[in-house]
Protein backbone atom coordinates (compact mmCIF):
# COMPACT_ATOMS: atom_id res chain seq x y z
CA UNK A 1 0.00 0.00 0.00
CA UNK A 2 1.25 3.53 -0.88
CA UNK A 3 1.96 5.87 1.71
CA UNK A 4 0.94 9.48 1.61
CA UNK A 5 3.81 12.21 0.92
CA UNK A 6 1.88 14.54 2.96
CA UNK A 7 2.67 15.25 6.48
CA UNK A 8 0.21 14.15 8.69
CA UNK A 9 -1.40 17.72 9.55
CA UNK A 10 -2.26 18.55 6.38
CA UNK A 11 -6.11 20.26 6.17
CA UNK A 12 -8.02 18.77 4.01
CA UNK A 13 -9.93 20.68 1.26
CA UNK A 14 -13.30 20.81 3.50
CA UNK A 15 -10.90 21.89 6.44
CA UNK A 16 -9.03 24.64 4.00
CA UNK A 17 -12.50 25.88 2.75
CA UNK A 18 -13.72 26.42 6.57
CA UNK A 19 -10.14 27.61 7.87
CA UNK A 20 -10.71 30.21 4.44
CA UNK A 21 -14.50 31.22 5.80
CA UNK A 22 -13.62 31.91 9.26
CA UNK A 23 -10.45 33.80 8.38
CA UNK A 24 -12.89 36.09 5.89
CA UNK A 25 -14.78 36.46 8.81
CA UNK A 26 -12.61 37.89 11.14
CA UNK A 27 -11.66 40.40 8.29
CA UNK A 28 -14.72 41.69 8.05
CA UNK A 29 -15.14 41.55 12.11
CA UNK A 30 -12.04 43.65 12.07
CA UNK A 31 -13.13 46.20 9.16
CA UNK A 32 -16.21 46.86 10.79
CA UNK A 33 -14.39 47.49 14.09
CA UNK A 34 -12.48 50.33 12.62
CA UNK A 35 -15.52 52.29 11.56
CA UNK A 36 -16.20 52.71 15.66
CA UNK A 37 -15.68 56.30 16.35
CA UNK A 38 -15.00 55.72 20.17
CA UNK A 39 -11.63 54.48 20.55
CA UNK A 40 -11.89 53.00 23.96
CA UNK A 41 -15.25 50.80 22.25
CA UNK A 42 -12.85 49.97 19.11
CA UNK A 43 -10.07 48.71 21.33
CA UNK A 44 -12.73 46.81 23.25
CA UNK A 45 -14.49 45.54 20.29
CA UNK A 46 -11.55 44.16 18.65
CA UNK A 47 -10.07 42.65 21.88
CA UNK A 48 -13.68 40.69 21.78
CA UNK A 49 -13.34 39.50 18.72
CA UNK A 50 -9.61 38.14 19.46
CA UNK A 51 -10.15 36.39 22.14
CA UNK A 52 -13.43 34.52 20.84
CA UNK A 53 -11.51 33.70 18.03
CA UNK A 54 -8.69 32.82 19.79
CA UNK A 55 -11.45 30.23 22.61
CA UNK A 56 -12.60 28.95 19.46
CA UNK A 57 -9.58 28.20 17.47
CA UNK A 58 -9.75 24.27 18.15
CA UNK A 59 -13.31 24.10 16.94
CA UNK A 60 -13.87 21.18 14.79
CA UNK A 61 -17.58 20.87 14.69
CA UNK A 62 -18.96 20.95 11.25
CA UNK A 63 -21.89 22.63 10.04
CA UNK A 64 -23.83 22.15 6.28
CA UNK A 65 -22.36 24.54 3.88
CA UNK A 66 -26.46 25.92 3.93
CA UNK A 67 -25.74 26.70 7.73
CA UNK A 68 -22.48 27.99 7.35
CA UNK A 69 -23.10 30.88 5.18
CA UNK A 70 -26.22 31.91 6.87
CA UNK A 71 -23.58 31.66 10.20
CA UNK A 72 -21.26 34.15 8.25
CA UNK A 73 -24.27 36.45 7.46
CA UNK A 74 -25.41 36.57 10.66
CA UNK A 75 -22.36 37.31 12.41
CA UNK A 76 -21.83 39.63 9.97
CA UNK A 77 -24.46 41.62 10.35
CA UNK A 78 -24.57 41.70 13.91
CA UNK A 79 -21.26 43.41 14.41
CA UNK A 80 -22.00 45.64 11.41
CA UNK A 81 -25.46 46.54 13.89
CA UNK A 82 -23.09 47.25 16.85
CA UNK A 83 -20.87 49.19 15.22
CA UNK A 84 -23.94 51.18 13.59
CA UNK A 85 -25.60 51.96 17.02
CA UNK A 86 -22.38 52.81 18.86
CA UNK A 87 -21.50 55.18 15.96
CA UNK A 88 -25.17 57.07 16.16
CA UNK A 89 -25.05 56.86 20.40
CA UNK A 90 -21.47 58.48 20.10
CA UNK A 91 -22.99 61.18 17.50
CA UNK A 92 -26.22 61.64 19.61
CA UNK A 93 -23.49 62.23 22.68
CA UNK A 94 -22.18 64.73 20.56
CA UNK A 95 -24.87 66.45 20.34
CA UNK A 96 -25.93 66.42 23.75
CA UNK A 97 -22.37 67.72 24.49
Amino acid sequence: MATSRLPPATLTLKQFMRRQQVLLLYRRILQAIREVPNDSDRKYLKDWAREEFKRNKSATEEASPTTEAQDLKEARGIVTTAVRSVSRMDSSLDLVL
